[in-house]
């Protein structure tokens, strides 16, 4: 990998983590229209560690608060009953089952998953879901003519029966297309939380998976699967495009509508697919890499 490629896949990365659209899509894509090896799942793993800390940063305050009660809800009973040591449990509860396919599925992830045409329907048909969830909550929160409007739930409704449905929607991420960000927003949004109260968990959530992800797959850097310097260099990319875009979404989804996201992972994913119907494009381009 030169350093143009980690330069552009960092910033791919760092653009698309947080947004609704599936980094890991946009990074094999980037390279299959390249004309790229495909980084590989490993690469994506490692950049995701940059995305991460920005998460780490702009939420410093809400996880420090988070990890002291949690922690002190561990030896104090009365703790236990505290919203923010409740979301410590409910972020480990919530991760589970991406821990538990993540490396049940490993093989599959770092292989057939990456297939091209598995990445357009995946892109068009979790675009038709969140569009869906979107407007089922802007009818919650516009209301109508018979229709009177509905408080939606926030965080401090949140349940373990949600945590885990969280974790289970942020586990299909695995399949590049899906999107963690937009699986598990859609699934709150479903579920009747806000569009705010689901990106912020949406956000906690993938902490511990990426970073354990991340750490995981620093071991193929080491064996020399991975190039450390393109590999770092695309990591520090990543982190200071991603805490731009982290603060700019945040800002966003407050007052504005998910549809350009899904009309845009739409078209993109009908474009997928006559590239690769016509034999314009390889499903399988770049995946000499692996």
């Amino acid at each position: 990998m030169s350093w143009f490629e980690s330069f552009i896949l960092g910033l791919v990365q760092g653009l698309t983590e947080f947004l609704p659209i599936s980094s890991s899509a946009h990074l094999r894509l980037t390279a299959a229209f390249a004309g790229w090896e495909d980084p590989g799942a490993a690469f994506t793993a490692i950049t995701q560690i940059g995305t991460e800390t920005a998460v780490l940063i702009y939420f410093r305050k809400d996880i420090a608060r988070i990890v002291t009660a949690w922690f002190r809800s561990l030896t104090d009973k009365a703790m236990r009953s505290d919203h923010d040591a409740q979301m410590g449990w409910l972020v480990i509860v919530g991760s589970i089952p991406i821990g538990v396919l993540g490396i049940t599925l490993k093989d599959q992830i770092e292989g057939p998953f990456r297939d091209l045409r598995l990445i357009a329907t995946t892109l068009i048909v979790m675009g038709i879901v969140l569009g869906v969830a979107d407007r089922l909550a802007a009818r919650d929160e516009i209301g109508g003519r018979h229709r009177a409007i509905r408080e939606r739930k926030s965080l401090k409704d949140l349940s373990v029966k949600d945590g885990l449905i969280f974790g289970i929607c942020q586990a299909m991420a695995l399949i590049p297309g899906v999107s963690r960000s937009g699986a598990t927003i859609s699934g709150g949004l479903l579920m009747g939380y806000t569009r705010e109260a689901a990106a912020r968990y949406s956000f906690l959530l993938a902490i511990p998976a990426v970073l354990a992800s991340g750490a995981y797959e620093l071991k193929d850097a080491g064996e020399g699967h991975v190039s450390w310097g393109p590999t770092i260099f695309a990591t520090i990319i990543a982190f200071a495009v991603g805490y731009a875009v982290i603060a700019w979404f945040m800002k966003f989804i407050t007052t504005k509508s998910f549809m350009p996201f899904v009309i845009y992972r739409i078209l993109l994913g009908i474009l997928l697919f006559i590239l690769v119907g016509t034999d314009a494009l390889s499903p399988h381009a770049g995946e000499s890499a692996n």
